[in-house]
């Protein structure tokens, strides 16, 4: 439980300070490492209401890395469930 709690605080350190590369990979490992990290999710969500701006090519979407948290997590959620399924 700690090590989750660290993690999120890593993340939302990295969403508030870091690059977005490096705040998306350490999202994406928690998503494969915890089970049900929705908390890479949220705080997705917090950076798109921080620095989301309209953008053109998403049909003025602003939520754009947030939608793709979301289906990121959702799809390592799928594979998960699937790997445990054949083991």
């Amino acid at each position: 439980m700690l090590l989750r709690i660290l993690a999120s605080i890593a993340l939302l350190f990295s969403i508030l300070y870091m690059p977005l590369w490096l705040s998306a990979l350490i999202a994406i490992l928690a998503m494969v490492y915890f089970s049900f990290f929705w908390e890479g999710v949220v705080l997705f969500f917090l950076l798109d209401l921080l620095y989301g701006v309209g953008e053109s090519r998403y049909l003025g979407v602003f939520f754009v890395s947030f939608i793709v948290s979301l289906a990121v997590f959702l799809v390592i959620e799928l594979i998960k469930k699937k790997v445990r399924v054949s083991e």
